[in-house]
């Protein structure tokens, strides 16, 4: 071209680069081509206008979708929106790829944007064609591959990482396609200075500076905070050129490239993540548009982990507000407890457990269960255990503490602002821990367990009523009974018993073998517990139930020091003894069968099976008597103690009657009158004993002995 003639027109320029020109507006849904674009986009070689599905229909899914993540994220900023597309026929062949380069703009007033850019048709690179870049990979063909499974990969670990901690090991260890950073640091934002949370790739000791600095600093991580945008330096220099007050700062880690993100959630910034290079990278708009999408993804992974610790702090701080603490050593017993919350969400429920003092140097313990698992149930476990506490500082009996309990909860259930009313099991026992003797009153929860001297573990029957909030006249009936030296009272909620798939049978099968086996203290029998339920092992305990569901589990120990319960944190041998009591009533005719699995229970390990039926049926005939021929109680006794090297059992039944038993020979239609002759067939050894006020009647059997020929001879005096 001579100097001073007149420029070509552009159409004229761009014809002869085969460039095209194209124009869209997202608000009138209109894509407007000059006849080179629509050539490259595979239509006759003319103007045209084009709707966004007829647009659409000509790329790529992939490319389409890529292309509204590079216009926004070229708006926000402020910089050109190029990215490579791949142009399809209506066979769905691939025809050409080509470059668009525009200069998007946002029209706030029409929510939309506008973009006016260039179409050019590029050569699609082999397998191995180099990028001029710093000899990478290119940015189409297999690196595209490789970027959006290394996306996929990315996501996937980012969105299980749990906690801040794993959030940045996981970023620390992504290796991106072609172009990898040797330097990560993560920063975030308290008040008016920028904070770091976490780097990688750096010494400890270099980091100081970066620790805390206020926002308005010249440094290119708190431009990004104050305003939302990347900023990508590709060299030192320009680094130097655009923050001189902050690059002896960077310049000591010797890299050649840097890429500060904005960290957004919800079009809040929290903070900036910095990448470092040791080589030189020119940012193209592919590797832009991997950077961004990784920063999103590692902001959504610090909001979901910060949001899941703050909850952990609060569900931590309101666990040990509602939880007491066991206080001091109360002398006489000792006492374990444990409070596992479920699995997920707000771990804290409706599980709870409390120590209340009382007069006279006695003290209730209680464990209970509200209905649920949410915020409600909590709320609601923490004004019960109020409740309870008052009721029970006020003196009254464990049966009048429950059904006071129960109306308080049925009047919170029925008021008028309540539309899901609630109900909780509840056990409350108080305790004399000079004497050992306890009093039960039971509200729809499982029964207590007894763990004998000398291991045997029973589970302890004992009246109750309805779950407290149900019916607020319900009554709860007393169970008294002494815990001997030695023995271990263990309290629990269903998720100790159900966890893993159990139902109550298999569960407490499971409770059992953990009590009998373990020798440790009373803490680590707690823990013992625990851990078979939700430790490793419980994996192979799992229940017969489909239904693995966790649930919340409270758990109370009590135990009086002796033989079998440590004194000092030491353990002691276990005895040779095991002793059980059971007291039956007149009106009470229901704990007969209660007394014969008591028996079976405490014989779970004898070597006979027919001598454990026989003391199961002695003892229902004993107790029967008492009820049916006075008008006393029945009280239950039986011990097995070891002497000559074999086991003996001693049944002992006492009553206040004074009338003696004595043998009849009754006929062969006669209903009663068989008791004893059963005792003297049976037993290797029976008697009855006048006692001061009343009578007791008693058999013995010797482990493995045969059944004495003839019948045994009365030992006692009236036999």
């Amino acid at each position: 071209m001579r100097t001073g003639e007149p420029l070509p027109a552009v159409g004229d320029v761009l014809a002869a680069l085969a460039t095209g020109l194209w124009h869209w507006d997202t608000a009138d849904k209109l894509v407007t081509v000059d006849a080179e674009a629509a050539r490259l986009l595979g239509l006759p070689a003319a103007p045209a206008t084009l709707t966004e599905e007829q647009t659409r229909a000509r790329l790529h899914p992939a490319d389409w979708n890529e292309i509204t993540a590079v216009v926004q994220r070229a708006v926000a900023e402020g910089t050109l929106a190029e990215v490579r597309v791949r142009i399809m026929d209506e066979e769905g062949t691939v025809l050409r790829v080509v470059r668009s380069r525009s200069k998007p703009s946002y029209d706030a007033g029409r929510r939309a944007y506008v973009l006016t850019g260039t179409l050019q048709e590029v050569a699609e690179p082999g397998p191995d064609g180099p990028d001029p870049v710093g000899g990478r990979t290119a940015v189409t063909g297999p690196w595209r591959r490789s970027r959006e499974a290394f996306l996929l990969d990315a996501g996937r670990a980012l969105a299980e990482a749990r906690s801040t901690a794993e959030v940045l090991r996981v970023a620390a260890g992504l290796s991106m396609p072609g172009f990898s950073p040797n330097g990560l640091v993560v920063f975030g934002v308290e008040g008016d200075r920028l904070t770091m949370i976490g780097h990688h790739g750096h010494e400890s000791e270099e980091m100081g500076p970066f620790t805390s600095m206020p926002l308005a600093l010249d440094y290119p991580a708190a431009e990004v905070v104050r305003t939302g945008r990347a900023v990508y330096l590709s060299s030192p220099e320009e680094y130097r050129e655009r923050y001189p007050v902050t690059w002896p700062l960077a310049r000591p880690f010797g890299r050649s490239s840097w890429a500060f993100l904005p960290l957004t959630v919800g079009g809040r910034t929290m903070g900036a993540w910095m990448a470092g290079f040791a080589y030189p990278v020119a940012f193209t708009p592919d590797e832009r548009a991997v950077l961004t999408t990784v920063a999103r993804m590692l902001a959504q992974a610090l909001s979901r982990a910060e949001t899941a610790e703050s909850e952990r702090e609060l569900t931590e701080g309101l666990q040990r507000s509602m939880l007491p603490s066991l206080g001091p050593e109360v002398p006489g017993v000792r006492i374990a407890a444990r409070y596992i919350p479920t699995g997920g969400g707000l771990q804290v429920g409706g599980d709870w457990y409390d120590m209340i003092p009382l007069p006279a140097g006695r003290f209730a313990l209680v464990i209970g269960d509200v209905q649920g698992h949410d915020v409600r149930a909590a709320g609601l476990m923490g004004q019960l255990r109020i409740a309870l506490r008052a009721y029970a500082s006020e003196g009254h009996r464990p049966d009048a503490v429950l059904s006071r309990a129960s109306r308080f909860l049925h009047g919170m259930s029925q008021g008028a602002e309540i539309s899901d009313p609630r109900f909780a099991t509840c056990l409350y026992v108080a305790v004399d821990p000079l004497s050992g003797r306890l009093e039960i009153a039971r509200a729809g929860h499982p029964d207590p367990v007894i763990r004998m001297a000398d291991g045997t573990v029973m589970l302890r029957p004992t009246a109750g009523g309805l779950p407290l909030g149900i019916d607020p006249d319900a009554d709860y009936p007393t169970t008294r009974f002494a815990l001997q030296p030695g023995e271990t009272l263990m309290l629990c909620t269903d998720g100790l018993i159900e966890t893993g798939g159990h139902d109550l049978d298999s569960g407490w099968q499971r409770l059992r073998a953990i009590l009998e086996q373990h020798e440790g203290d009373l803490e680590a029998l707690a823990d013992a517990l625990v851990q078979g339920v939700h430790g490793p092992s419980s994996h192979h305990t799992t229940g017969p139930l489909a239904d693995r569901r966790e649930d919340d589990i409270a758990l109370l120990l009590l135990c009086r020091p002796g033989p079998g319960c440590g004194r000092d944190d030491t353990v002691t041998a276990r005895p040779r003894m095991r002793r059980m009591l059971l007291s039956v009533g007149q009106d009470e005719p229901e704990r007969i069968a209660v007394a014969r699995r008591h028996v079976r229970d405490v014989l779970h390990d004898w070597a006979c099976p027919d001598q454990v039926d026989s003391a199961e049926l002695l003892v229902s005939e004993m107790v029967t008597n008492v009820l049916v021929h006075t008008d006393a109680d029945a009280l239950l006794l039986v011990e097995v103690s070891r002497e000559n090297g074999r086991r003996r059992l001693r049944v002992e039944v006492f009553d206040s009657g004074d009338d003696l038993p004595h043998k009849r020979r009754p006929g062969e239609l006669a209903s009663s009158g068989r008791g004893l002759l059963l005792i003297g067939l049976l037993a290797q050894a029976w008697g009855v004993d006048p006692q001061g006020e009343g009578k007791s009647i008693w058999f013995e059997l010797y482990e493995g002995s045969g059944e004495p020929d003839g019948g045994a001879s009365p030992a006692g005096a009236g036999g």
